[in-house]
Parts: structure tokens; C-alpha cells; sequence
């Protein structure tokens, strides 16, 4: 018996879900899962890609400087350019903690 597919928000299959600074000129989101079986399959499923965060985030996929599973970790992580460094009058989120919300509502389909 095949087993069905369905779809889910990142929010709901992750332990974690955080953003914060990697400098001045960078943002980190990290995704940590307490179930292997979840994260193994949200790592073969193709959908943390360049081009599915750079369509997230509504910027060029050239920002996206790595994208990285840790298997032991049950994890990854992905670092993007900011569009204005830390601090730079206009940025609005300095310490670049509330930029996981796009990531945390991306659906993905196990």
C-alpha cells in the first residue's frame, strides 16, 4: 500500500524555527526536528532549495549564500544577504529574529 502524501506547514513539523544575525550583512534561519523520519523527508523532498526560499523571501536567489543539512543535528540552516546591513537607518529587525515567519508558513508536501 502506498502510503498518501500530504501537506504541511514547516511550523508544524519542526522542534524550531529561528532567525537571527550571521553579522552585520547576513541573516541565518535555522529548522531543527526532533523526528529523523520528518526531517529525512523534508530533506529528500527537494523543497529547501534556492528557489523555493528566494521565492519565499521575494529576493534574488543570488542573496542565498548556503543552505545546509546537518544530519546529526536533524537540521539545516540557510544564510542569505540582508538587503541593508544591521543598523542602517530604514533596516527594521537589527538582531534579524522575526525573519523565520516566511520560512515557518512554507507548505511542504511529506
Amino acid at each position: 500500500m502506498e502510503a498518501k502524501l500530504k501537506d504541511c506547514k514547516l511550523y508544524d513539523l519542526a522542534t524550531v524555527i529561528r532567525s537571527k544575525n550571521s553579522g552585520p550583512f547576513q541573516i541565518t534561519l535555522d529548522v531543527l526536528f526532533d523526528d529523523p523520519e520528518i526531517y529525512r523527508k523534508i530533506k529528500e523532498s527537494g523543497a529547501i532549495s534556492r528557489e523555493h526560499i528566494a521565492a519565499l523571501y521575494k529576493m534574488e536567489e543570488s542573496r542565498i549564500q548556503q543552505i545546509v543539512f546537518f544530519d546529526t543535528a536533524l537540521g539545516f540552516k540557510v544564510t542569505y544577504d540582508r538587503s541593508i546591513s544591521s543598523g542602517t537607518c530604514g533596516e527594521r529587525d537589527v538582531y534579524g529574529a522575526q525573519q523565520h515567519a516566511p520560512l515557518a508558513e512554507m507548505s511542504i508536501r511529506i
